[in-house]
């Protein structure tokens, strides 16, 4: 009988550790709101994750944010004080990723960013994100308007962080290469019409315009161009290159350039490109479940996270216990020494001076033909 009653306490001790070594995982999603377009394809591809990640059982905690960088910091706050989650994902826009940041950053709790997002250097120790940065994408961009003669741009972009952060980095790379930005407009995620701009920028008679926005929102301002008559060309960031982009924008975006991760053309990249496996295998496994045509940069973002968990969590467990600040400490290390990594949109080198992590091979040039994301050769 005793030894019976130190097995049962054996096995309840194990049962209790395994219970205690479960990783939680907060995420913040805009599932609903303007930027819907971005978040849902998200979570869509969170629910296609597997309940054990490296052998370790993990738990996401979805929230939607609505899109409201308040809400968002609500959301971070819940994660770090109520559910003492170990790692936070989101936002999936800039201006929320940019407000939980700090909460983040006090709390010592790595913030994966599915946006793009640029934060204090105080905030920079927690912070990775898992798109492309403003400056290996701009790249792709000038180099094709260089090839293509482009000197002059109209600029009609978001308000906010990512469409002030695309046009710093855009017209500090166009100038070293002869492209000058001669007309800027903005305007807000919410607007429903962009008239007033457009006209600005079409009598401005630049060679090229550059959209910078996101998801269906993308389309509205690119139509409104083309509809004031603009005949040049138009470029758009990595943010639109989904399928509402076309199908919403319709023939106005026909002949469109779009720069974008290798995720969304898998199928169309060359053999030796070093995310083609992995592309192939997000695309492939996402549209088996959300038909086809589905694919979607954004979600590709959420498989990526995966690799890096499967990666990251064997050394921070090796470490600390999941929900203690030495693991979330560790988890942070992790992540910031885990090297040379393919991911499905690109490679991914994350660094102590480097939370971006891509390089300049990463962005691909795309052509919208007849209603289809096509690589630029």
């Amino acid at each position: 009988m005793k030894l019976l009653r130190k097995t049962i306490a054996a096995a309840a001790a194990l049962l209790a550790t395994a219970a205690f070594a479960e990783v939680n995982i907060g995420v913040t999603l805009s599932l609903t709101g303007p930027a819907s377009g971005l978040g849902i394809p998200v979570g869509n591809q969170f629910k296609l994750w597997p309940q054990t990640i490296a052998g370790e059982k993990v738990n996401l905690i979805i929230l939607d944010d609505a899109s409201d960088p308040g809400k968002g910091v609500n959301n971070a706050r819940r994660f770090v004080t109520d559910d003492k989650v170990d790692m936070i994902f989101g936002g999936s826009i800039t201006t929320v990723s940019a407000a939980i940041a700090p909460v983040a950053s006090e709390a010592k709790t790595t913030q994966i960013s599915i946006a793009p997002v640029g934060v204090p250097p105080e905030q920079e120790r927690w912070v990775f994100r898992l798109p492309q940065g403003f400056t290996v994408m701009a790249f792709p961009i000038i180099e094709h308007m260089k090839k293509a003669g482009v000197k002059t741009v109209g600029f009609l972009g978001y308000t906010d962080a990512y469409g002030e952060l695309w046009l710093k980095e855009f017209t500090a790379q166009g100038e070293k290469a002869g492209i000058k930005v001669v007309a800027v407009e903005r305007f807000a995620r919410s607007d429903t019409s962009v008239t007033p701009q457009a006209l600005k920028l079409v009598s401005a008679n630049p060679d090229a315009m550059l959209v910078v926005a996101s998801g269906s929102g993308a389309a509205m301002p690119h139509k409104a161009i083309i509809e004031r008559g603009f005949k040049g060309k138009v470029y758009q960031t990595h943010a639109a290159a989904t399928p509402d982009l076309v199908r919403i924008g319709g023939k106005d975006v026909e002949g469109a350039f779009v720069v974008s991760g290798p995720a969304v053309v898998a199928e169309q990249l060359p053999d030796n490109h070093p995310s083609k496996k992995v592309a192939v295998d997000f695309v492939t496994n996402y549209e088996k479940a959300y038909g086809p045509g589905s694919r979607n940069q954004f979600a590709g973002h959420a498989y990526d996270a995966k690799i890096m968990l499967e990666k990251i969590l064997p050394v921070a467990l090796a470490k600390a216990k999941p929900g203690t600040p030495e693991f979330r400490a560790a988890l942070r290390d992790a992540v910031e020494t885990m090297g040379r990594t393919i991911f499905s949109h690109g490679v991914m080198l994350w660094t102590p001076t480097d939370h971006w992590g891509y390089t300049n091979e990463t962005g691909v040039m795309l052509k919208v033909v007849d209603g289809k994301f096509v690589v630029e050769k």
